[in-house]
């Protein structure tokens, strides 16, 4: 099938995310850990093809990640429910374009299901507003509210408490250590930190380093994570991102972050990106309302 150059298509981007730091506080009644982070967009990540479809069906064209069969793919799963709630009987093709490497804490999947909601919710002209698609992302998982919202933020709860807050512009170099980090066994670590006390929104905006409650835990585990912080370590300060393996340095420029790449040793995943301002869904939202 040839979707190139189909101009029933519409190209929507999915991008990755950045947790700045990640501290756990507590739990909840139900199990559920009390998390406190920071989400950075980035102006990078898969991009979405959709069709929408009369017979109501939604089908998935293409690989998918291994492991993951096409009915629990989150963008199926996106986007039949957001058919049950709009009571929507419109279907639709998708293709993904994975460029966000699976388990490693950039947000792939639910960022790829967050563009699924606001993309059908357009294309079918559903209708929901932000706040309803947020609550049917937080259904598919904890990350995919702030996709949906499209600003960068301060996240408390399970992550989907959300307030938004401007950062500086910056640029980030990147590794993929291939560690597909399992969030559930992780949450289960013996030695995972889950008493930390509460950041303010003031410690981070200083610079006070907050850390990320599962770096030690990988770092100990997965030696390829500890080579890969070990490499960052001698072009800046390394972080985890999320509870993936995936790690990164921040640089206020483009130049010095591709100077730090070129620096690294041969045989790492690696690449830089630029942090967003806004979500680049929400930006190709208002184009295509624009045409509309």
């Amino acid at each position: 099938m040839s979707i190139d150059t189909d101009a029933t298509w519409s190209l929507w981007p999915a991008p990755a995310k950045l947790n700045l730091f990640l501290r756990i506080t507590g739990r909840r009644a139900d199990g559920y850990h009390l998390l406190q982070t920071v989400f950075r967009l980035l102006d990078w990540g898969d991009s979405i093809r959709l069709r929408p479809r009369a017979d109501g069906r939604i089908v998935r064209h293409g690989g998918s990640v291994e492991g993951v069969s096409e009915d629990q793919d989150l963008t199926v799963r996106a986007a039949k429910l957001l058919q049950r709630d709009a009571n929507c009987g419109q279907g639709a093709d998708i293709v993904i374009e994975k460029r966000i490497p699976a388990g490693g804490g950039f947000g792939g999947g639910s960022s790829d299901a967050a563009t699924v909601l606001v993309a059908l919710n357009a294309l079918w002209d559903t209708r929901l507003n932000a706040d309803r698609l947020a609550d049917l992302g937080l259904r598919l998982g904890a990350d995919v509210p702030v996709f949906v919202r499209g600003d960068n933020a301060w996240a408390e709860g399970v992550g989907e408490a959300l307030r938004p807050i401007a950062l500086q512009p910056a640029w980030y170099l990147l590794v993929d250590p291939g560690v597909h980090a399992p969030t559930a066994g992780l949450f289960q670590a013996p030695e995972l930190t889950r008493d930390a006390p509460p950041a303010t929104m003031s410690d981070f905006v200083s610079g006070t380093p907050l850390g990320n409650a599962f770096e030690p835990v990988l770092r100990l585990r997965e030696p390829a994570v500890e080579a890969a912080f070990a490499a960052l370590a001698r072009v800046g300060s390394p972080r985890l991102t999320g509870s993936g393996s995936g790690c990164f340095v921040e640089f206020a420029t483009r130049e010095s972050a591709q100077a730090a790449l070129t620096q690294l040793p041969p045989g790492l995943r690696a690449w830089t990106a630029q942090g967003a301002a806004r979500s680049p869904l929400l930006a190709a939202l208002e184009t295509w309302s624009g045409k509309g």
